[in-house]
């Protein structure tokens, strides 16, 4: 009887198990070669929901939403993104998102998301770690089909470059040397024509011994003052 009115009154005070709560596991990595994954969702739910959802989110935000699945104990229903080719199975305690013609571009870590609609109290699972989904490309055609064309190319270009140098030296040469001549004979002439003219510098006048009076100025005759 006292063990039962402890129990009574300190009951709200200690720690309740976890009830209505979902917890959701994922694969860490999933690599796709064919452009077709298959993505499981496995799920513990301990609640009384009867109308669920599920739904497969892109992004570390789980801002692009690929595709959703609802389900309730009579009807089951799917739907996809637009740029995504994905549909929803539901199984027991997991749920699979099948993706298929995926391209590279798609290659990011996908979240699942479980969602208890109906009756209430709503719940969902807190966010797991993710599946990172790589999608390899292979470019096989491509491979054998580009060394023919990047030979092309390379054996095209580097003949135009060539000519084009060539062409260019050529014109310059020529033209240089043209110029060169041209000085060359009127340089020449000039030598001819300097050779025919006479020196004509004038001579420095007879050094005269009264400095007083410039060189070009006679010499006066003292002896007709005396007389």
């Amino acid at each position: 009887l006292v063990l039962y009115f402890i129990n009574r009154c300190f009951s709200h005070f200690l720690p309740s198990l976890p009830e209505n709560k979902i917890l959701v596991s994922q694969s860490p990595l999933l690599t796709v070669a064919d452009k077709n994954a298959t993505l499981v969702c496995n799920y513990t739910y301990n609640g009384t929901g009867k109308e669920f959802r599920a739904s497969l989110h892109k992004g570390t935000d789980s801002a692009v939403e690929v595709c959703f699945i609802s389900w309730n104990l009579t009807k089951v229903s799917s739907n996809s993104n637009r740029k995504f080719n994905c549909h929803g199975i539901h199984d027991k305690d997991k749920v699979i998102f099948n993706l298929w013609n995926m391209s590279a571009s798609q290659t990011d870590i996908y979240f699942c998301k479980i969602e208890a609609m109906y009756p209430p109290p709503y719940v969902y699972n807190e966010k797991s770690n993710g599946t990172v989904i790589h999608v390899k490309v292979f470019f096989v055609l491509f491979l054998k089909e580009t060394p023919i064309q990047t030979q092309e190319t390379q054996s095209t270009i580097p003949l135009w470059i060539t000519v084009a140098v060539t062409g260019v030296l050529a014109f310059y040469s020529m033209l240089i040397t043209a110029v060169f001549i041209n000085y060359w004979q009127k340089s020449k002439k000039s030598i001819y024509h300097q050779s025919d003219y006479m020196n004509m510098t004038p001579r420095h006048p007879p050094y005269q011994k009264n400095k007083g009076y410039p060189s070009y100025a006679p010499t006066r005759d003292y002896t007709a003052y005396r007389s």
